[in-house]
């Protein structure tokens, strides 16, 4: 890996900043460099949400996503914002239910049932999560074990199972499109 660039987006609230932390944590503490930005709304809920990072096998020297090989979206809100930044090859997963017009052709855009499968674990909270484990899974960038590693390290104790479980979940989701 030379350089790769990821994006969470959405709305405010969705947990996109932690699942970047975790991610950059995870990446970091497996040798690569890593820069993380975010940007949000004013508003704490509902308002446009990212949380961006640039992986590198060495030091970074722009910390700012020009072109992205990863973006996931989990609010039609996050749409636009990534528009310009995409290639046919991107990686772009969306929540299926929150997304109604994903980003246009010709990428590949997989529609996930993201906060269906949160919801259906018990904690729309962790649709986070589930698109972590789905990202892991799909974009090939980081072993996924080690990331559920990292993910249970920094989350709180009485949340582990659930964030387990939402990972897990997400990376399965994500296995079943793999093999179809």
């Amino acid at each position: 890996m030379s350089q790769t660039q990821i994006r969470f987006s959405g709305s405010g609230g969705q947990g996109l900043i932690l699942s970047a932390r975790i991610l950059a944590a995870a990446l970091a503490a497996r040798g690569k460099f890593v820069a993380q930005s975010q940007a949000y709304e004013p508003t704490s809920r509902g308002g446009l949400s990212r949380s961006d990072l640039v992986v590198s096998d060495r030091e970074v020297d722009y910390p700012l996503v020009t072109s992205l090989d990863c973006v996931v979206i989990l609010d039609q809100v996050a749409v636009a914002a990534s528009e310009g930044l995409l290639r046919p090859d991107t990686v772009t997963i969306t929540d299926a239910a929150r997304v109604s017009a994903p980003p246009g052709e010709p990428r590949r855009v997989l529609a996930l049932p993201i906060t269906g499968k949160a919801r259906g674990i018990g904690n729309i909270r962790v649709a986070n999560i589930v698109a972590l484990g789905a990202l892991a899974e799909l974009a090939g960038i980081i072993d996924p074990d080690s990331l559920r590693e990292t993910m249970l390290d920094l989350v709180p104790p009485r949340f582990r199972d659930l964030n387990a479980e939402a990972f897990d979940a997400g990376r399965e989701m994500a296995a079943t499109l793999e093999n179809a």
